[in-house]
């Protein structure tokens, strides 16, 4: 048996630009993060005992015996791509799925990863990161963009570069004491409904060629909050966050919508400098940052949402358990 974990990420600044309809003319550049929240992919080989070769656990239970009748589109894919005899799959989460932490491509990632282990290959993260976005955007025909495989796959506070000849992730390699003043001050709050991102992600893509001005101003905010968060005053990239969502809203008409937009103005009102709604938009976690001496007095009057405590992590999509392949 093999299980894999997978970190979930947030997106910081840059978001959008990770599309190909952007970054293959113009460079796209993020800045993320991956968080102590995880999905796990178990992998071992089926006993020959059974009256079907293949199973996948998650919500549902799939049967089958070749991977075009599996109805999960990612799985059905990858099992193409990557094949493996007599597979037994589940899936399980520390966080939601549809909720803006990138929930799918992680999956995609650890799926990918265990795949290979099964076969005794172990790609680089790289080829984790590649493969995982050629199966959702190629095989899937899933819209969307290619950060949130990178940032699963490599793990860590990255800056994450693409352009048409390739893809890139540079660690910020900040001091422990900046990355910790700028974690406290961030808090993750859950809205209390999700959204299919793939559908907001085709309409910001369809936009591109009308809001390429605001991708522009967009990726040039990455820039500035690298800078402050090296040597600034650590409040102002909360601020910087509350420009960037003024930004990403006008990408499309789906991102947000009256009771996301009130949620975040009452949010402003107390104490949060800044924030955004991680992911595509629609729904799901938002980011907040909230000087620490506020957050207690933003819980308060946010009683009825949930708050998930969390920390960065480095270690990216990796190995938990691994015995002898049957």
């Amino acid at each position: 048996m093999i299980i894999i974990r997978t970190p979930f990420r947030v997106s910081f600044f840059g978001g959008g630009t990770d599309y190909a309809g952007y970054y293959e003319k113009y460079g796209g550049t993020v800045l993320s993060t991956t968080i102590d929240k995880y999905c796990y992919v178990s992998a071992r080989h089926l006993p020959p005992f059974f009256d079907y070769t293949n199973q996948f656990t998650y919500s549902r239970i799939e049967r089958f015996n070749e991977p075009s009748e599996v109805e999960h589109p990612l799985v059905r894919e990858a099992m193409k791509y990557i094949p493996v005899e007599r597979l037994q799959l589940s899936y399980d989460a520390d966080l939601s799925a549809c909720s803006g932490i990138g929930s799918s491509s992680a999956f995609a990632v650890g799926l990918v990863f265990a795949l290979h282990a099964m076969r005794n290959e172990y790609p680089d993260k790289m080829t984790l990161a590649k493969e995982a976005i050629y199966i959702e955007r190629e095989l899937c025909h899933e819209a969307g963009g290619v950060q949130d495989q990178l940032a699963s796959a490599f793990g860590g506070f990255n800056r994450l570069s693409f352009t048409a000849d390739g893809f890139s992730v540079a660690s910020l390699d900040l001091s422990t004491e900046r990355i910790r003043r700028f974690q406290n001050n961030l808090m993750l709050m859950f809205t209390g409904f999700t959204h299919f991102s793939g559908a907001v992600a085709k309409e910001q893509q369809e936009n591109i060629p009308t809001t390429t001005a605001q991708l522009h101003e967009m990726k040039q905010m990455t820039y500035e909050a690298e800078k402050i968060l090296r040597s600034g005053e650590i409040d102002d990239v909360g601020r910087l966050l509350d420009e960037s969502w003024r930004l990403k809203r006008s990408l499309s008409s789906v991102i947000s919508n009256s009771t996301i937009d009130e949620i975040y103005t009452d949010a402003k009102k107390y104490g949060a400098l800044g924030g955004k709604l991680l992911g595509a938009g629609g729904g799901g976690f938002m980011l907040l940052y909230v000087p620490i001496q506020k957050q207690e007095n933003l819980m308060h009057a946010f009683s009825e949402f949930k708050f998930v405590p969390f920390s960065f992590e480095k270690s990216g999509s990796k190995i938990l358990y691994e015995n002898e392949i049957m």
